[in-house]
């Protein structure tokens, strides 16, 4: 008699279950929907990328909270998940970009760069003594075009013009879909960013909290600092209110 139910198939990476499903990666994708969101928008100039570090004690050093990271001059990742998944990722692409600038003598591709590490991911979740990466990142970039990615614990990876991951995916997904509009500017992007993660957070907003990059073409991976985003905060003042209101 064959053993039933999950129990007897998610305690080895390597084995299916009847109906085709490999537990352990399912648990993988559980793991970043408990991560914070993060937010990624291809505007018309470039990319932007923005995450709520969502700080639970007042005891805890915001900037000690890292969950944007920059890969080369032209690429940034955001992560949800377990963070130090995602470190592991990130080093593996940093190393990545340096050789090709060394190899190739030019910047290494976002596509080829999401590919590659989009390999590792795959590699653990089909070999023995190993387990999925508990992350997904929101790779953002520009080569002759911005280009936003998202990958898997899985390994597979989707291009977008706007996306999220983390707690709060779906219901920022919808109002992206509702409000993201091409050719955007900075300054909408960024406010619609800000939108986006003020509506799955648990209260209003605060700028000491909020992570934001962007990478321009032509341009230079850019921090976006706290008096712009408190700006900008305060120009949504009424928006914000409504749905912290909303919320309550």
């Amino acid at each position: 008699m064959y053993p039933q139910g999950p129990a007897a198939y998610d305690r080895a990476i390597t084995v299916f279950s009847p109906d085709g499903r490999l537990f352990q990666v399912e648990y993988a994708r559980e793991a970043v929907k408990r991560g914070t969101t993060a937010v990624g928008i291809v505007y018309n100039k470039g990319v932007i990328l923005a995450v709520d570090k969502n700080v639970s004690s007042k005891l805890i050093v915001p900037k000690s909270i890292e969950k944007i990271f920059q890969i080369d001059d032209h690429i940034g990742v955001a992560t949800s998940g377990l963070v130090a998944d995602a470190r592991r990722l990130v080093e593996d692409a940093r190393v990545r970009a340096q050789r090709s600038r060394l190899v190739y003598n030019e910047p290494i591709s976002v596509n080829g760069l999401t590919r590659e590490i989009c390999d590792i991911k795959q590699a653990y979740t089909q070999y023995g003594g190993a387990r999925p990466f508990g992350t997904a990142l929101l790779i953002a970039g520009v080569n002759s075009t911005p280009h936003l990615f998202e990958t898997d614990p899985s390994g597979a990876f989707t291009e977008f013009t706007a996306g999220a991951i983390g707690m709060g995916k779906r219901d920022v997904e919808k109002l992206l879909e509702e409000r993201y509009k091409p050719g955007i500017n900075r300054q909408d992007a960024i406010n619609l960013a800000l939108i986006s993660l003020n509506s799955v957070s648990e209260g209003k907003i605060q700028s000491q909290n909020i992570d934001m990059i962007t990478i321009e073409l032509g341009g230079k991976y850019i921090q976006v600092g706290l008096t712009e985003i408190d700006e900008s905060i305060k120009r949504l003042g009424k928006e914000l209110d409504s749905h912290t209101e909303k919320k309550e």
